[in-house]
């Protein structure tokens, strides 16, 4: 089947997507603010660029979306029409470097949280994520922690 899209519009369309400030995105930040938990945006000094960084925690979280990233539900089970051979790369690429800036990322001592677009509409979902988050000691809490031992 060929796509409904000229080359041209196809190309407006995913050249709109933006990797920052997407919907999911911002409503895991809503969420996570209105817990009372704050957060910085956008670490560059991180591995993978982490959405929200919790410094004094220790704690990265990315929003990954479904398709982007192949998530195992039925938005990232979708497979493009056109161009099938270079969107499949360009996807399993995308789910090797997040492997990769996970590992990096504990690996610096940070514990690493991934909320997925499909699990963002689910309020519980952001709830214990917030949760999760409160529960992780603060880094000099850990520190001191470690030396009472």
């Amino acid at each position: 089947m060929s796509d409904v899209l000229t080359p041209e519009q196809r190309h407006r369309n995913m050249s709109a997507i933006r990797g920052r400030d997407t919907r999911p995105e911002l409503a895991v930040r809503r969420s996570l603010h209105r817990a009372g938990l704050r957060f910085r945006l956008h670490q560059r000094g991180l591995p993978g660029c982490p959405d929200l960084v919790f410094p004094s925690r220790k704690v990265a979280v990315f929003v990954h979306g479904c398709f982007w990233h192949k998530h195992s539900c039925k938005y990232g089970a979708v497979l493009p029409k056109t161009n099938a051979e270079k969107w499949e790369a360009k996807r399993a690429g995308n789910v090797v470097r997040d492997r990769r800036n996970s590992q990096e990322l504990n690996r610096l001592g940070w514990r690493v949280f991934v909320i997925w677009e499909c699990e963002v509409k689910d309020a519980t979902r952001l709830a214990r994520l917030a949760v999760q988050i409160k529960e992780t000691l603060p880094h000099e809490q850990r520190r001191i922690a470690s030396k009472a031992c």
